[in-house]
């Protein structure tokens, strides 16, 4: 199987799988245990994701710049610190470690 027939079945199971949502009803929608649990599931696989492409390599863990780079972001955000100042100073952070290892 090549990687075209992969993206184009990926495809088509998702398309698939966006048609079979619309057949739910919104009743099921609106109960409260479903609208919490599809908030939090949407937050964890953010999350999930976050910190697979920050520390992972392959098949393995890497430590590097971007752990603390995540941590000062981190830490500004507690300051309720705009986005436009979080990127750069995580960014600059990178790079300055990068710079001196």
């Amino acid at each position: 199987m090549t990687t075209w027939n992969i993206i184009l079945l990926g495809s088509i199971i998702v398309l698939g799988l966006k048609a079979i949502g619309w057949l739910v009803p919104p009743k099921a929608l609106d109960h409260p245990v479903v609208a919490r649990v599809s908030d939090l599931l949407t937050a964890a696989l953010l999350a999930a994701l976050i910190c697979v492409q920050t520390f992972g390599a392959g098949q393995s863990l890497q430590v590097d710049a971007r752990l603390p780079a995540i941590a000062i972001a981190a830490g500004l955000y507690a300051l309720r610190v705009p986005f436009i100042v979080v990127v750069p100073a995580a960014a600059l952070v990178a790079a300055l470690i990068r710079l001196v290892t």
